[in-house]
């Protein structure tokens, strides 16, 4: 079976959690089916084991619904070049509507991975304008037409078919997200503390993820005020949104470092083997997402053999056993359709509070980062994985 895997992302240009799914997925496939991939170009691009798509030159346009329109401009390119193929699989909105066309073009069945749901993303308007309402489009007429819906956790699947009654619930199946549990595995090495200026001898409470709404860091920053004074915190976050909320995370982590020592903010994208060492020797990593449809970085900790702090939202409990693993915290009810909490203040204490006792309990801690790390061996292996995906994909053949 040729497979035609169309994503945004692939390396040397990976930067958020469905990239790397693809990432792993490619290889992984290849001992099931005969898989290419079709990926976005970017700037500076050189050689790379994929097909890459450029936007249309016409549209540089700085508005911000510029970005979705030369998004689907890649789609068009992408959709143009996929004949051949026995079957489409697409990933993100930015490569679903290639897919959905591909299916109409070529008479192919389409299966699409939805890592997240436009509709509950709304602060995305802030960032693509009017471009929301086709990042929007795209996602509805792809799911709705999809011969099989991939959702990356069984909450996803409950959201997904909430957001769109009109999908067949039996064209939606759950195939958990993966992790390379050889190259995500505890780093004794303290090199890149050391570059850094991360004290390896003091407790540390890590983030890792894009600054956005729904990754919740300015919660984290709240709760921040009420940490342990003998911990640090250690940001390894960047590639904000908007001005906006980038605004706000540099307010939160000036006001956060004139009252305590050890706050590390590292604002540019690291090489995985530095964050594998970041993790590897943080006693907690801290996931106050206010929206997960699955949350890889919960994986990539657990791993590391890093206990977790994580809200009890989306695909997370999935990932983390309460108790066990790591922590769960519940956000409380919503303000809003951001899935901000009606009560911040007492989701931050929360939040503080269960970073604390794993802060003030090392032995804890450790026991919870080497439950995690046998959980993740045992259910969240690529090659798990890639067998899964290969049946959805016997299933519509």
């Amino acid at each position: 079976m040729r497979v035609a895997l169309l994503t945004r992302e692939f390396p040397p240009h990976v930067y958020g959690g469905a990239g790397v799914h693809v990432e792993h997925l490619a290889p992984a496939l290849s001992a099931h089916v005969d898989v290419a991939v079709h990926r976005f170009a970017e700037p500076g691009d050189r050689a790379v084991a994929a097909a890459a798509y450029a936007p249309w030159e016409a549209l540089a346009d700085p508005a911000p619904h510029t970005a979705a329109l030369r998004t689907m401009s890649v789609n068009l390119a992408m959709a143009a070049n996929l004949g051949g193929v026995d079957l489409v699989h697409s990933h993100t909105w930015y490569a679903n509507f290639a897919g959905h066309l591909a299916k109409l073009l070529y008479d192919v069945p389409h299966v699409m991975t939805s890592h997240s749901l436009e509709p509950l993303r709304p602060w995305k308007a802030e960032q693509l304008g009017g471009g929301y309402a086709l990042s929007s489009f795209c996602e509805r007429v792809a799911v709705e037409a999809a011969d099989r819906v991939i959702a990356v956790s069984a909450r996803m699947r409950d959201d997904l078919l909430a957001c769109y009654p009109a999908v067949d619930r039996n064209r939606v199946v759950v195939v958990h997200n993966g992790v390379d549990v050889s190259a995500y595995a505890p780093d004794p090495r303290t090199d890149v503390l050391d570059r850094h200026g991360v004290d390896p001898d003091r407790p540390t409470v890590i983030f890792v993820g894009r600054i956005t709404r729904q990754k919740g860091l300015v919660h984290l920053l709240a709760a921040a005020e009420q940490l342990d004074p003998d911990a640090q915190l250690v940001l390894c976050a960047g590639a904000p949104d908007t001005p906006d909320i980038a605004a706000e995370v540099r307010a939160g982590v000036a006001r956060l470092a004139a009252t305590r020592t050890g706050v590390v903010w590292i604002e540019r994208l690291l090489p995985r083997a530095d964050v594998v060492q970041l993790l590897s020797h943080a006693t907690v990593l801290a996931c106050p997402s206010v929206y997960e449809p699955f949350g890889l970085v919960n994986v990539e900790a657990m791993a590391c053999a890093t206990a977790v702090v994580a809200s009890r939202v989306g695909g997370i409990p999935e990932i983390v056993v309460d108790g066990e693993t790591g922590l769960l915290v519940d956000v409380g009810p919503s303000v809003d359709a951001h899935g901000e909490p009606a009560d911040r203040c007492a989701f931050t204490a929360r939040l503080a509070t269960a970073l604390n006792d794993l802060v003030r309990d090392p032995d804890r801690a450790v026991a919870l980062g080497a439950a995690g790390r046998r959980r993740v061996e045992e259910h969240f292996s690529w090659d798990a994985v890639a067998a899964h995906t290969a049946t959805v994909y016997r299933s519509v053949r």
